[in-house]
């Protein structure tokens, strides 16, 4: 846990360093691989697409792992693959560069840079805070999750899963698509709950785990159904009950500024919490 503790932090700071990797992080590649797999449908077609690069980065990481020197070899590979996976880009980058926006046309660019789908997101403060937190779990909580709990192969199976579940430029059919969206679902599933978690500590506690109760009660979704909806919910309230407490300086709910710098705030306290636990968790396993 204390080498992949290493890798991310390595890799937050080359994702935060150095913004032009997102032209890197080029997914031709597998979008070849799922147009090589068209004669094939359903959960079926989504397990051999994403387990053959799985598998292959799983393999290679072990063979790393087996190397002399440290773990040097591993370490290497695993800042490699989450730096391919982090992103396509830093939220904090998106955020400000809709804070910042010289005028209306570039604010409308900033803000469906946002969006994880082909509609258009609203100026509107609500819609803004929900999508900057699914951003912020898919390109990097779930990213980040998937990695502490299995490596590089559990990063980038969990990045492909959601390119296949949620990019609607693929040519799917629509068994495959559903079930690649019901497991790019399933896997936001639990680091959506880490955030909120997480967000009830940083944030007004009251406020957030009301909202994750109220959802649950509410919309109809059974609990065996496993999706991250609640995430928007919850992080509304949060943001919201801070801008009124006037975190930031602001307390009008309404504005969009304020919603989302206060928003770039939780996220970052959130992802603290999380590499705080973690090395909680390496400092308990060398003491014990």
């Amino acid at each position: 846990m204390a080498l992949r503790l290493l890798a991310v932090l390595i890799a937050l700071v080359i994702a935060w360093s150095v913004p032009q990797l997102a032209r890197w992080r080029d997914e031709r590649w597998f979008r070849g691989w799922v147009s090589r797999l068209a004669d094939t449908s359903g959960p079926g077609r989504v397990a051999i697409v994403l387990l053959v690069p799985v598998v292959a980065c799983a393999i290679i990481a072990g063979i790393l792992r087996a190397l002399p020197f440290f773990d040097l070899a591993w370490l290497i590979f695993a800042v490699l693959v989450l730096v391919y996976t982090l992103g396509p880009r830093e939220i904090e980058a998106d955020i400000d560069a809709i804070v910042r926006a010289p005028d209306t046309l570039r604010r409308d660019e900033a803000v469906n840079a946002l969006r994880m789908d082909a509609e258009p997101l609203a100026w509107f403060a609500p819609t803004l805070v929900e999508a900057t937190f699914y951003a912020a779990l898919r390109r990097r909580f779930g990213v980040l999750l998937w990695f502490f709990l299995l490596g590089p192969a559990g990063a980038l199976g969990y990045r492909l899963a959601q390119t296949l579940g949620r990019d609607a430029s693929l040519a799917l059919d629509a068994a495959t698509r559903t079930a690649a969206q019901r497991l790019a679902d399933a896997l936001d599933w639990l680091p959506a709950h880490l955030m909120v978690f997480a967000m009830a500590l940083v944030s007004d506690f009251d406020a957030v785990m009301g909202a994750w109760k109220a959802w649950h009660h509410q919309s109809g979704s059974p609990r065996s159904r496993l999706e991250p909806d609640f995430l928007g919910a919850v992080a509304r309230a949060g943001v919201d009950a801070d801008v009124e407490a006037g975190d930031g300086y602001a307390h009008d709910v309404s504005d969009p500024i304020a919603e989302l710098e206060d928003a770039r705030r939780v996220i970052r306290r959130v992802l603290v919490v999380w590499l705080a636990v973690i090395a909680v968790i390496v400092l308990a396993a060398w003491f014990a």
